[in-house]
């Protein structure tokens, strides 16, 4: 178990500095190159993964994590729509909370039991979450939809890869990586209004952030910086993997969303970023939670 917790503390620390990294990036690039490449750089990563580790998989284990790469595919998509509309206090901290609170009835359906401290850590984690993944500012009573859709997608992309089993490898790191440059790469080859929802989306939040938006005309260089983020992610994804191979879904899951909290510590920590109160106590709270589950 302790491993397990380990394993997703060090998955929620990557993913947070994949997104930091990847915000940075897409003030110079639109996001959408950023994506593209970084999920690229992911899938090459997961495949060499899986070929170093000895390992023959089945078609269903393959399938789960297709899976899962359409899920997290899914859900980058419906909060990145959800941004775009100007909606980030409600789409943003509905796809965190989402990720981390819908694989608890799939664990307890599935015969999975929480210890108290188990459930003292859920209770904790699902406000710090949220807390932490609000941005300041006027609260917008849409986004509804799109947080929910997004939180549904990456509960996918946590669920799937759990149900893969242990017999596989990596394979479904791989599979889910690749399966979701596909769609990431539909999505951005679609039309012009795919890229616009996706551009739009980083230009409000870097404007959020900054005051300032990414560059839109002319032609784009590649971003080829964006690898590092994209590194980042597949490594998170493949530490998620092996904690649910020791642990209950729930707490896998619950303690990997996580992730917000790592990115705002980095932009207090590197960019100086002032830590609204909101955020402090979100921090705390998610800090209280894995203290939990450790004890638990």
């Amino acid at each position: 178990m302790q491993t397990a917790i380990l394993f997703a503390l060090a998955a929620a620390a990557l993913y947070g500095a994949s997104d930091f990294l990847g915000g940075l990036l897409s003030r110079r690039a639109p996001y959408a190159l950023v994506g593209l490449v970084g999920q690229a750089a992911a899938a090459l990563g997961g495949v060499v993964a899986a070929l170093a580790v000895s390992a023959h998989p089945g078609m269903g284990a393959i399938g789960w994590g297709i899976g899962a790469g359409i899920g997290g595919a899914v859900g980058t998509l419906a909060l990145y729509r959800g941004l775009s509309r100007g909606r980030m206090n409600v789409a943003g901290p509905l796809s965190a909370v989402g990720a981390a609170g819908l694989p608890i009835p799939i664990d307890l359906l599935s015969g999975g039991k929480f210890t108290a401290l188990a459930v003292v850590g859920v209770g904790l984690a699902i406000p710090g979450i949220w807390l932490v993944a609000a941005e300041p500012g006027k609260r917008d009573g849409g986004g509804v939809a799109e947080g929910l859709l997004a939180g549904l997608g990456f509960a996918g992309l946590f669920v799937c890869l759990d149900r893969a089993g242990d017999t596989a490898g990596l394979w479904p790191v791989a599979a889910s990586q690749l399966s979701a440059v596909a769609v990431l790469a539909v999505f951005v080859l679609a039309g012009r209004r795919g890229t616009a929802h996706i551009v739009e989306a980083a230009h409000i939040v870097e404007g959020a952030r900054t005051g300032s938006a990414a560059p839109t005309g002319g032609t784009a260089r590649v971003p080829w910086a964006a690898v590092w983020p994209g590194v980042l992610g597949v490594g998170a994804t493949v530490l998620y993997f092996l904690s649910t191979r020791e642990a209950m879904l729930a707490v896998s899951a619950v303690i990997t969303s996580l992730y917000p909290a790592f990115t705002v510590a980095l932009a207090a920590l590197v960019l100086r970023e002032r830590t609204s109160l909101a955020h402090a106590a979100g921090l705390l709270l998610c800090a209280a939670s894995v203290g939990a589950f450790a004890v638990g």
